[in-house]
C-alpha cells in the first residue's frame, strides 16, 4: 500500500476540499485527484462523491477512514519517536583513556551521564600508546583522560583528578625483582623498553628516561607499541618497563615482578581536549570526572596507589 495514497485520503477525508488538501500536502490539485483515484481503483469502489460545490465521503469511505486513522496516527507517532531518538543519538561524545585506571574513571563518568544526560551517548576508546595525541587532534576523540605531563600548546586541560606513583616491571628473576622498592638511581644499567611512534620528546624523557637524576646512563631495550607487547617482552627477559603503579594490580602475570619506584615524580591524570570541540559536553564530563575522582576510595593500601586530588 502506498503511504502517499493513504495520507492523501485521510487529509481529504478531513478537509473535504481538494484545494485545502493540496495546500496541506504541498501538492497540486491534479496530484491529489490522481492519488485518490488510484486508491479507489485499488479498493474497487468510490470513496468520495464529488460535485461542483462539495466533496463528501461515501459510506465505504467513512468506514475506511475510521479504520485507517488510528493505525496511520500510530505509524506517524512511531516515526516521530524514531526521529527524536535519532536526533538525541547524534549527541555523541568520543572519549579516550590512556591507562586502565583512566578507563575506570571514564566509565564511572559514563554511568553518571546515563542518569544526568540520557540523550548524550559516550563512546570510549583507548589512546594508542605510540600516538598519545593524534586521535584527539584528528577529531576521533572529543577529549581524553590521560596521564601527564602534557605540554601541547594547541590542547587544553583541566585540573588534576588523580595522582599515583610508578613501578618498575622487571623479569621475575631480575636482580631488582626481590626489592621492596627502587629509586630512580637504580635504573642505571636497566634496559628500559622504548615506545615506537609519534611520541613527544618531553613525554618520552619522562616515561623513558635515558639518564638517572645523578647522570648515570639508563639502557635501551626493544621498541613496543602497546602495553601487552611490553609486558610480554618483560616476561621474556628482553627489558624492563617503567609504568603506572596500578598496572601491578591490573596486570599481575607470571614472569613479571613489579617494584615500586620511590622518590619519583607522581603521574597526574587530567582531562585534555582540543579547542572548538563540544564545549558544553566537555565541561560536563570534566565536572563529573572531578566528582567521580573525589568519590573514589583507594583500592590498594600500597604507597603508589592512585589518590583523588
Amino acid at each position: 500500500m502506498d503511504h502517499n495514497e493513504l495520507r492523501c485520503f485521510l487529509v481529504l477525508a478531513e478537509e473535504l476540499h481538494f484545494g485545502r488538501t493540496a495546500a496541506r500536502l504541498r501538492l497540486s490539485r491534479a496530484r491529489v485527484s490522481q492519488l485518490v483515484q488510484r486508491l479507489e481503483r485499488r479498493v474497487g469502489a468510490a470513496l468520495f462523491t464529488r460535485t461542483s460545490r462539495r466533496v463528501e465521503l461515501t459510506g465505504l469511505g467513512s468506514r475506511l477512514r475510521d479504520e485507517l486513522e488510528p493505525h496511520h496516527r500510530g505509524i506517524e507517532d512511531a516515526l516521530a519517536r524514531a526521529a527524536a531518538s535519532a536526533r538525541a543519538a547524534e549527541a555523541v561524545l568520543h572519549v579516550g583513556f590512556s591507562t586502565p585506571l583512566a578507563g575506570e574513571l571514564v566509565m564511572g563518568v559514563t554511568e553518571r551521564l546515563r542518569v544526568t544526560r540520557p540523550g548524550l551517548t559516550v563512546e570510549v576508546c583507548e589512546v594508542p600508546l605510540a600516538d598519545p595525541f593524534g586521535m584527539l587532534r584528528s577529531g576521533d576523540f572529543d577529549l581524553q583522560l590521560a596521564d601527564f605531563p602534557v605540554r601541547e600548546g594547541d590542547l587544553l586541560h583541566g585540573p588534576t583528578l588523580l595522582t599515583e606513583g610508578r613501578v618498575l616491571a622487571v623479569p621475575a628473576g631480575h636482580r631488582l625483582a626481590g626489592r621492596p622498592a627502587v629509586t630512580s638511581e637504580d635504573l642505571a644499567g636497566v634496559a628500559l623498553l622504548t615506545i615506537e611512534g609519534e611520541v613527544p620528546e618531553y613525554w618520552r624523557r619522562h616515561h623513558l628516561p635515558t639518564r638517572t637524576p645523578g647522570g648515570r646512563p639508563i639502557g635501551r631495550g626493544p621498541a613496543v607499541t602497546g602495553l601487552q607487547e611490553a609486558l610480554t617482552l618483560v616476561a621474556g627477559g628482553r627489558g624492563a618497563l617503567l609504568t603506572a603503579a596500578h598496572i601491578a594490580r591490573y596486570y599481575g602475570r607470571p614472569g613479571v615482578a613489579y617494584v615500586p619506584v620511590e622518590e619519583d615524580e607522581p603521574l597526574r591524570y587530567r582531562v585534555t581536549w582540543r579547542p572548538g570541540g563540544p564545549d558544553g559536553a566537555v565541561r560536563l564530563f570534566g565536572s563529573l570526572a572531578r566528582e567521580v575522582a573525589r568519590d573514589r576510595t583507594a583500592s590498594s593500601p600500597s604507597p603508589g596507589a592512585a589518590r583523588p586530588v
